[in-house]
C-alpha cells in the first residue's frame, strides 16, 4: 500500500501541471483540462471536481488560483441572457449541438459548488464573484424553469452528456422524462452553495431564499426517490400521460402519483449520502445492503457504476458515450468514500480508498499514467490512457488514510 501511495503522489506532483491551459479564443481566461491527452478543452464537472483535487496535490502553487478561477470565469463569460450555460468550451465554439434551434442539457448544477470551493480554499480578492452573480442566478432560474418537475425533482431535457453517459435512467429516455437522482444531489448542493454564496456577499435575503429551495429539493428527493422496499435512492421516471378528468376510462381513479421509481441499481443511488440527503436510518440500509453486496455493487476494485446484475450490465470499451454500465470509474468510488465520511463510516471508507489507491497505484506503476475507467473484477485499464481530472482525487483520499487534512469539495 505503501508503495502505491508513493507511486500516486509522485505521479500526481510531477504532472499536474500539464492540465493547465493558457487563454484561447472564446476562453478568455487560464483553465483546467481533464487530462494531459486533451487538446484545449474546458468541461462543466472535470474542472471543479479536479480543482478539488489540485488543491490537495499542490496547496502551495500560487498560479493555481488563476487557473481555478479562470475556469469559473469562462464558463460564466459564455453564458447567454436566458442563463444558459455550455457543458464544454472549444476555443473557437461550444460542446457539439449546443448552438442548435432544439433544447439540449446545460452546464451541470455544479457552478455555485466550484465557486464556493475556491471560496473556502483561498483569501484572495472575490470582487468578481459580485460582478457575475447575476449571471449565476439566471443560470439556476433556467434550470428552475426549464427543468423542475411539479413533484420538485429536476430532470433532464435528454441524454445529451450528462456525465454519466449512457445511465440507463436517462440514455435512450424520452426527452424531458428523467428525474436522475445524480442530476438532483448535485443540485441540491448546488442551491446551499448559492446560499454559502450568498452569505460571503452578505446578502442573507437571498441566502434564506437558497436554504428553503435546498430544503424543499431535500424533501422532494427523500419522498420521490428513496425505495423503501429496495432500501436504495434510486431516479425516477416523469414521462407520464396528464391527468384528462374528461376521460372516463380513468375517471374512476385518477393516478394520485406523480412519478414512478426506476428500480435499476445505478452507484448514484450513493450520492444520497454524498450530497448529505439520507436519513440515518436510509444510510445504514444502504450501507449494509448494498455498499458490501458482491453481487450488485461491491468489487475487488470498488464500486461498480452499475450493478452486476442488471441486464445492461458490460464493461466494454467505448466513448461518445463513455461506458457507465459496470466499469470501475475513479470519481465513483471517490463519491462514495465521500458519502461514507459524511455519515460516520470510516471503516467503509478506508476500505474503498484503499481500493483506489492500489487500483490506480498498479496502473501508474505499469503504463505510467492512469486511464478513464476500469475492470471492476481484474482492475484491467478499459479505455483512455492519460485521463486524470477526478481521478487525481485519490490523493484527497491517501491524505485521509495518512490522517492528513483532505482537502473537502463543497
Amino acid at each position: 500500500m505503501q508503495k502505491y501511495k508513493r507511486i500516486i503522489k509522485e505521479y500526481c506532483k510531477s504532472s499536474y501541471k500539464g492540465l493547465f491551459r493558457n487563454p484561447e479564443g472564446l476562453l478568455k481566461y487560464p483553465f483546467i483540462v481533464p487530462g494531459d491527452c486533451y487538446g484545449i478543452e474546458l468541461w462543466d464537472w472535470d474542472s471543479w471536481l479536479t480543482n478539488v483535487a489540485l488543491r490537495q496535490i499542490a496547496p502551495d502553487n500560487e498560479e493555481l488560483y488563476s487557473y481555478e478561477k479562470g475556469s469559473i470565469l469562462n464558463f460564466l463569460i459564455n453564458t447567454d441572457e436566458t442563463g444558459k450555460m455550455p457543458i464544454m468550451i472549444r476555443p473557437e465554439g461550444f460542446n457539439l449541438n449546443y448552438k442548435t434551434d432544439g433544447e439540449t442539457n446545460m452546464h451541470k448544477p455544479c457552478i455555485a459548488q466550484h465557486i464556493a470551493f475556491v471560496l473556502q480554499n483561498t483569501d484572495k480578492d472575490n470582487s468578481w464573484i459580485a460582478e457575475n452573480f447575476e449571471t449565476l442566478e439566471n443560470f439556476l432560474l433556467r434550470y428552475k424553469k426549464k427543468n423542475k418537475h411539479r413533484c420538485g425533482l429536476y430532470f433532464w431535457t435528454d441524454d445529451f452528456m450528462i456525465g454519466v453517459d449512457n445511465d440507463p435512467a436517462t440514455y435512450y429516455r424520452p426527452n424531458n422524462s428523467s428525474g436522475a437522482v445524480y442530476l438532483n444531489c448535485l443540485m441540491y448542493k448546488e442551491l446551499l452553495a448559492m446560499a454559502y454564496i450568498c452569505e460571503k456577499l452578505s446578502d442573507y435575503d437571498k441566502k434564506a431564499y437558497y436554504e428553503k429551495e435546498a430544503e424543499e429539493l431535500k424533501s422532494a428527493i427523500r419522498e420521490n426517490c428513496w425505495d423503501e422496499r429496495m432500501g436504495f435512492y434510486f431516479s425516477v421516471d416523469l414521462n407520464l400521460l396528464p391527468i384528462d378528468k374528461s376521460n372516463w376510462l380513468h375517471s374512476g381513479a385518477p393516478r394520485h402519483w406523480d412519478c414512478l421509481i426506476q428500480r435499476i441499481e445505478l452507484w448514484s443511488g450513493f450520492m444520497a449520502l454524498w450530497a448529505g440527503i439520507a436519513t440515518k436510518e436510509q444510510a445504514e440500509r444502504m450501507v449494509k445492503e448494498h455498499f458490501y453486496n458482491e453481487k450488485t455493487f461491491s468489487s475487488p476494485c470498488g464500486i461498480r457504476s452499475l450493478s452486476k446484475t442488471e441486464k445492461m450490465y458490460t464493461v466494454k470499451k467505448s466513448g461518445n458515450p463513455s461506458c457507465w454500465l459496470g466499469p470501475i470509474w475513479g470519481i465513483v468510488n471517490y463519491m462514495v468514500f465521500s458519502g461514507l465520511l459524511k455519515y460516520g463510516y470510516e471503516k467503509e471508507a478506508k476500505e474503498i480508498a484503499e481500493k483506489t489507491v492500489q487500483l490506480f497505484g498498479k496502473d501508474i506503476e505499469a503504463c505510467g499514467k492512469m486511464h478513464e475507467y476500469y475492470n471492476p473484477e481484474t482492475g484491467e485499464p478499459v479505455n483512455n490512457m492519460g485521463f486524470q481530472s477526478w481521478n487525481l482525487l485519490v490523493c484527497n483520499m491517501i491524505a485521509y488514510l495518512d490522517g492528513e487534512k483532505r482537502i473537502k469539495e463543497f
